[in-house]
């Protein structure tokens, strides 16, 4: 008898396979994570190899663990010392006796003083070589994409804000998992009539709840603007708001234990899916873009500000999925083989269901991770999304809003999140194609 060794893994794998699209979405997000690690040396103004007086540097790599680092030079034959620092240096008029420059010679929060004021693609473009010349730029040194206002190459802007836009779906969209799959577990496994407490507990964790989001985000409210108004600190403010709300939470529930007696002892029922369910219509019957445009107004402008509002306000369609799963899943037999085994709840959610109901999740990830990407860009567009010196895809669109003939600040980037978004909505399809346990003959 042939025994059947068959896995669901290699099964959805040879079927997201034969998505042609998919499979060619993914091979291009790949190639976009690669552009987003290597960005620094893929676009910068700092050569990746350079021999100066005689001595090899590598400034693009040096600058990497410190922006600010030094190095004096020697002259031989006279004796003088140059100190050169690398982030400030411009290593173009410098008679460099070799050089390897990376594919883009420039930062993109750089100007190119000679290259100002909307240069063209294809237009004449200058440089000041070593003999402090002003003359046309050779092919290797041209700006490929065009400048904008203040000679900021376009082509590394995009190479870097790739960095920005993936990370902001990726970050985002981890925020948005996790509330999403725990809500979204909660109100499936649990429903409306299984779930007990005893009632001065059921109290108490409600009690927690406005108490934990009063102190977390009324009275902190000026100290999270601060902090983000002083730099990247607001992040952690934010985090630390969190925890405080789960540690008023926890500390309620431990308090109910010395006031358990009578009839406050009594288990009642908590209608957990209602509550899941009713904050989720809320939620969705608010217009998501303007709620987010309405918070970011309220705060200084951040990028970790920016990702955590959208992660905040994207969970309601994974905790739908998981819902649904979970309503399913739990009038299985193996999971009433968990239960009568006498497993906890959370052992039969987390080993045995939960493992079992993240397939549709990770197809509503992908498709989130694409909302996240759009929502941002179009913060970014309108001049509301990140600080004005970074550089995001929606930034650089914003550029081409302010200057009509300047086609190509609209083109490329426009085209970058087209690109993006769309093998993000394809790998979604795919995932969702091959998951699907109804396809399997």
């Amino acid at each position: 008898m042939e025994q059947n060794n068959f896995s669901f893994k290699k099964y959805a794998w040879n079927q997201f396979k034969k998505n042609k699209p998919a499979l060619y979405s993914l091979y291009i997000l790949i190639t976009l994570i690669l552009i987003a690690v290597f960005a620094p040396f893929i676009a910068n103004d700092q050569p990746l190899y350079a021999k100066y007086k005689g001595e090899s540097v590598y400034p693009a790599f040096a600058t990497l663990t410190d922006p600010n680092v030094r190095k004096s030079f020697t002259d031989v034959e006279t004796g003088k010392i140059e100190e050169l620092q690398y982030d400030i240096t411009d290593w173009r008029q410098l008679d460099l006796e070799s050089v390897v420059w990376a594919p883009i010679p420039y930062s993109p929060d750089k100007g190119d003083r000679y290259n100002r004021e909307y240069v063209s693609p294809f237009g004449k473009q200058r440089i000041k070589n070593a003999n402090n010349e002003i003359v046309e730029a050779p092919r290797r040194l041209r700006h490929i994409m065009g400048t904008d206002n203040i000679g900021r190459d376009l082509a590394s802007g995009l190479i870097h804000g790739t960095r920005i836009s993936l990370l902001v779906g990726i970050v985002a969209m981890g925020i948005a998992s996790i509330i999403g799959v725990f809500l979204g577990a909660m109100a499936g496994f649990f429903g409306d009539r299984n779930l007990y407490l005893p009632r001065i507990k059921y109290y108490f964790t409600i009690l927690g709840v406005f108490l934990g989001l009063f102190y977390g985000f009324g009275v902190r409210k000026y100290t999270i603007s601060n902090a983000f108004e002083n730099g990247s600190s607001g992040s952690w403010e934010l985090l630390l708001s969190l925890l405080l709300i789960v540690v008023i939470i926890v500390g309620l529930r431990f308090i109910s234990r010395f006031l358990m007696f009578g009839k406050l002892k009594e288990e009642v029922n908590v209608p957990i899916d209602t509550f899941v369910s009713r904050g989720i219509e809320i939620l969705n019957s608010i217009p998501r873009l303007i709620l987010i445009i309405t918070i970011s107004a309220i705060f200084t402008r951040s990028i970790w500000l920016i990702m955590t509002i959208i992660g905040l306000t994207s969970w309601t369609g994974i905790a739908r999925f998981t819902r649904a799963e979970f309503l399913r899943l739990r009038e299985l037999e193996f999971v009433q083989a968990a239960k009568s085994l006498g497993y906890s709840n959370f052992r039969a959610i987390v080993k045995h269901a939960l493992p079992n109901a993240l397939a549709p999740v990770f197809v509503s990830i992908a498709f989130g991770i694409a909302s996240a990407i759009l929502i941002e860009s179009s913060l970014s567009f309108l001049g509301i999304g990140v600080p004005d010196d970074m550089v995001t895809w929606g930034s650089l669109l914003n550029l081409g809003r302010q200057e009509f003939e300047a086609w190509w600040l609209v083109m490329f980037p426009g085209f970058a999140i087209f690109i993006t978004i769309t093998i993000y909505n394809l790998i979604g399809e795919g995932l969702r194609d091959a998951l699907d346990p109804r396809l399997k003959s």
